[in-house]
């Protein structure tokens, strides 16, 4: 082969290895930052920008990504911790925190071993705590202590660049005789508060009784009423009208008798009728059961007259027999 030939060939294949160093220089210093995401870049080893979201392009062997962040909240939960409360009770206490990155730059360089640090200071941030309450105070204070361990964590952690949004207390553990009491003071207190239950069920149920009682006594004594009153009402009415019918009898007898008073002031009767209907009326008055009775005048003399008339009547009939 001509030397030239090959010369050439060497030339076009230096240029195309070139070509693809240089394209592959370019493509691994192509930097897509996800959503979320927070690139720290240094060149040359000193801090030189935070790269957000989107394409960039890194310098080659001058510059590199020293950190990636999350800028996402983030949740860690840490051991158990030992602690003392005031009144001397050894208890294990596990916390939850909840943070976010703030400042990349600052989480960055800030600290050595952020969450090694961010435990430390949980945990002694606790300790000071609750070694200012006592056991009862610790077991019923959970918000009070979640907060001031909060603002605490929050200032400790702000040249860090981070900042605590939530401290949770997770678990609260005390020594296993103090557990032992509290599960025999929690049965107490389940004990009496069934028996109180059970007292004001007891209660409630003699009231409703008594109220029932009552009511029915209430009812059959509104019954009792309700007939006197009827009966009375009946016996009024029965008492009105015989009153009614009396009345209506004696008004018919007077309007009989004055009817026939009437009839006979027009009939004009003479003097012999009226004695006659005398005498009928005085022998209606002899039937009775009267002992004493007062014969008018004019009746003597009628009943004189009878008599004669009747021993004539005798005489004349003696001979015909």
């Amino acid at each position: 082969m001509p030397y030239n030939l090959i010369e050439n060939l060497l030339s076009n294949a230096i240029i195309i290895i070139l070509v693809i160093v240089v394209l592959l220089l370019l493509a691994k210093n192509i930097v897509v930052v996800q959503q979320s995401k927070a690139y720290v870049i240094e060149r040359m080893g000193a801090f030189q920008a935070i790269w957000s979201v989107g394409i960039h392009f890194k310098l080659p062997l001058i510059e590199r990504v020293a950190k990636v962040v999350s800028l996402k909240e983030q949740v860690v939960d840490f051991a158990p911790q030992p602690v003392i409360t005031k009144d001397n009770v050894t208890m294990q206490i596990d916390t939850v925190i909840y943070f976010q990155i703030t400042d990349p730059k600052l989480y960055t360089y800030g600290v050595e071993h952020p969450m090694s640090a961010i435990e430390n200071l949980t945990a002694t941030t606790l300790r000071n705590i609750i070694g200012e309450l006592e056991l009862d105070q610790t077991l019923t204070s959970r918000d009070i202590i979640n907060s001031k361990m909060r603002t605490l964590l929050d200032e400790a952690t702000d040249p860090w660049g981070i900042k605590v949004g939530r401290v949770e207390l997770k678990n609260i553990i005390p020594p296993r005789e103090i557990q032992d009491a509290m599960e025999k003071q929690m049965k107490a207190e389940r004990e009496r508060r069934e028996s109180i239950l059970q007292a004001e069920g007891t209660k409630q149920s003699q009231i409703l009784v008594a109220e029932g009682e009552k009511q029915s006594a209430i009812l059959r004594a509104e019954a009792a009423k309700e007939a006197a009153i009827k009966k009375a009402e009946g016996e009024k009415a029965a008492r009105i009208m015989a009153a009614e019918a009396e009345a209506e009898a004696i008004t018919k007898v007077q309007q009989a008798t004055a009817d026939a008073i009437k009839l006979i002031n027009e009939a004009n009767p003479g003097e012999g009728v009226l004695k006659i209907k005398a005498l009928e009326a005085f022998q209606a008055a002899a039937d009775g059961k009267a002992t004493k009775i007062i014969v008018p005048s004019e009746i003597q003399g009628l009943a004189g007259l009878a008599a004669s008339a009747k021993a004539l009547l005798e005489t004349d009939e003696a001979p015909k027999q």
